[in-house]
């Protein structure tokens, strides 16, 4: 049972941060098994033992006999002495777990050989349902393999180690016995490794695996990095950046690069290389994380993987054209649908969109007075083609780029609701095969959709301030404008919130959204045009008379806006068609503005202030992403087709957003 040395009430369990705390200052507790065998789920515990140290004192001791639930070999009864009839009457684990845990709260757990020990208390907390606390763990059979040779210490039994070190409780298979010789074994371990630089917990746990001197050298690049959140920079010999990285902890997680936790060969011969790390401190993770993209694009350092294609991204846009087209391209106009990362999936997605609007997929470029003649074909021809064979003029062929347009602004979402529909008469034909292929397809252009709207969502408001909690009490702040950080900073507990804010949209960057076509005005100043009347009456004939995309909804707003006679009218006009000429992301990297989307989507984001209100389209694909999740459970479980129907209530129309599930005798209920 416990012993009535007096403790101190249970510490909270340590942080990493506390990692860095002194090792006098450090709590160990040493403890040590008895047990009927060798596995930790074929055999049981008998006895516990374990002492708590601090700078050397100790503070309490644990000590109790445990019921195993079963016969004690006699072999075990031969080394430890411990019977059946002495474990008779003590306690379950069950019983006795939640108080040896309780004494080591907050405590770094050592053993000797520490694998054995633990195996087997982590057994019989998953058995007894108790939750295992993620404590540092120190073996001091590794410690004593590291710090002593082998022809000082042939072997680290304890028994052998323990009067070598001049323990002074020898060694008996008990368990409180051995935890005493343990502890005397600890202590001059610590002692040995005191002169070689070792003097806090993290050092000594960076102590244990097998580092290089030369790597082990390198740990004064942390020494005076901040705890704080930020980005890190190797720089090799020549100043250059070799890689980029970003920490809630600079100074931890820079220190682990030189100790055995950082493994990686290629991460090992960039710090070979390193002669220095330069350092940015962030106000949050998310300011670490735009800020680490943005010096990627920069530098391009040869050990980051990313860094490796910067610009591998692919859009889906119309061709700027009479008769419009898909063109898979590297830079979007405003009508265009991704990002990608290959042209074969944004070739795909592309295929499908136009066979369900009928956009055109042939290669012919045609004038303004020209007509499409394609001729109808079962598989594999023009969608653009009629089945009377007839040509049609730009007119007649207008409604097919119009309702490309819809799709992706999320105005309209009829092309999906058609793609159901084929996907339904294939099942009720029992073309399960063709419903599968088609339903993946569908699933693409959904996941496609969203991801264009949800981060166009983003890029479109001009100042979006979001506040989340900080965990302690406090509240971090980001200033996006267009989708790009443009502000960071933190409210400490205690502190009115309003005013950080204030400062922090005061000094936040300017943003220009870029991206639209230089021919339709939208990069240039509204405030300049409205400041020429003769310009903007030219730019109006101009744009009116050219084949650019938006070209007339252009002139269409320099007219309206030169007819009122108002400045402010004029540049309001022209500030929404510039606007509407943008690329969704308004020339924001696709990175950045997923990193920020993924910020606002954090559980207890709240939005202090926007512009404009922070929503994906009516009618977009966000409303589409359950019909998604039921077609990804078919393909994980591997369903035959007509089960998938069954599950999603008899038919896939079932399955659309809005429909009315259920079945009646004859049927659906949809």
């Amino acid at each position: 049972m416990p012993d009535p040395v007096p403790r101190p009430a249970a510490a909270k369990q340590l942080a990493f941060d506390e990692l860095d705390t002194p090792l006098y200052d450090t709590t160990f507790v040493v403890v040590d098994l008895e047990t009927t065998g060798t596995s930790p789920e074929g055999d049981a515990i008998t006895e516990i033992g374990a002492v708590k140290v601090r700078g050397g004192e100790v503070l309490g001791e644990f000590a109790t006999l445990v019921n195993p639930g079963q016969d004690i070999p006699p072999a075990i009864v031969q080394i430890t002495g411990i019977t059946t009839a002495m474990v008779y009457e003590a306690p379950r684990i069950e019983a006795v777990l939640p108080g040896f845990l309780e004494f080591a709260a907050g405590a770094v757990l050592v053993a000797h050989n520490a694998r054995f020990d633990m195996a087997f208390l982590r057994a019989a907390a998953a058995r007894s349902e108790t939750a295992w606390p993620s404590a540092p763990v120190l073996c001091t059979v590794k410690l004593a393999r590291r710090v002593l040779t082998r022809d000082e210490a042939p072997s680290v039994r304890l028994g052998l180690l323990a009067p070598l070190l001049g323990a002074t409780t020898q060694p008996t298979h008990r368990a409180l016995d051995d935890a005493r010789a343990t502890v005397d074994v600890l202590h001059a371990l610590i002692a040995r490794v005191g002169n070689q630089g070792v003097h806090s917990l993290t050092e000594l746990l960076d102590y244990l695996p097998g580092v290089t001197s030369r790597q082990r050298a390198k740990r004064v690049f942390a020494t005076d990095l901040p705890a704080s959140p930020g980005v890190y920079l190797f720089r090799g010999p020549s100043d250059e950046v070799l890689y980029i990285g970003t920490a809630v902890n600079l100074r931890r997680r820079v220190r682990n690069y030189f100790t055995g936790s950082e493994t990686r060969g290629r991460m090992k011969e960039m710090v070979s290389l390193a002669t220095r790390v330069d350092h940015v401190v962030c106000a949050h993770a998310l300011e670490a994380g735009v800020r680490e993209l943005r010096l990627l694009v920069a530098h391009a350092p040869p050990y980051n993987r990313r860094s490796k294609f910067p610009k591998r991204a692919w859009w889906i846009t119309l061709t700027d054209e009479p008769f419009p087209r898909f063109a898979i391209v590297r830079t979007p106009n405003r009508d265009a649908l991704g990002p990608f990362n290959s042209r074969m999936d944004a070739t795909e997605v592309a295929v499908t969109v136009a066979e369900y609007t009928g956009l055109r997929t042939c290669t012919t470029r045609l004038s303004v007075a020209g007509l499409h003649d394609c001729l109808h074909a079962m598989v594999g021809g023009c969608p653009a083609a009629t089945v009377t064979g007839l040509p049609i003029n730009r007119e007649e062929y207008a409604p097919a780029s119009a309702a490309v347009r819809a799709l992706f602004a999320g105005t309209s979402d009829a092309p999906l609701r058609t793609m159901l529909d084929r996907i339904e008469t294939h099942s009720r034909a029992e073309h399960f095969e063709a419903a599968a292929r088609l339903r993946d397809r569908v699933v693409a252009v959904v996941r496609a959709l969203r991801r264009t709207q949800r981060l166009a969502a983003v890029a479109r408001i001009a100042e979006l301030i979001v506040a989340h909690p900080n965990g302690t009490g406090g509240w971090e702040f980001s200033v996006i404008r267009y989708g790009r950080l443009a502000g960071a900073g933190n409210a400490a507990r205690g502190v009115s919130p309003m005013p950080v804010v204030e400062h922090i949209v005061a000094a936040s960057e300017t943003v220009i959204p870029t991206g639209g076509d230089p021919g339709s005005g939208a990069l240039r100043s509204a405030d300049a045009d409205a400041d020429a009347d003769a310009d903007a009456d030219a730019d109006a004939d101009v744009v009116g008379g050219g084949d650019v995309v938006g070209g007339s909804d252009m002139a269409d707003a320099v007219v309206d806006a030169s007819s009122g006679g108002s400045r402010s009218r004029r540049v309001a006009a022209l500030r929404r068609n510039a606007a509407s000429t943008m690329p969704p992301l308004r020339g924001a990297s696709p990175e950045e503005v997923a990193l920020v989307a993924r910020w606002l989507a954090r559980p207890g984001a709240r939005i202090v202030r926007t512009t404009d209100g922070y929503h994906e389209p009516a009618y977009g694909a966000g409303r589409w992403m359950g019909w998604v999740e039921l077609a990804d459970a078919a393909v994980r479980a591997q369903l035959p087709e007509a089960e998938y129907v069954e599950r999603s209530g008899g038919c896939l129309a079932c399955a659309r957003p809005g429909a009315d599930y259920g079945r009646t005798a004859s049927g659906c209920a949809h």
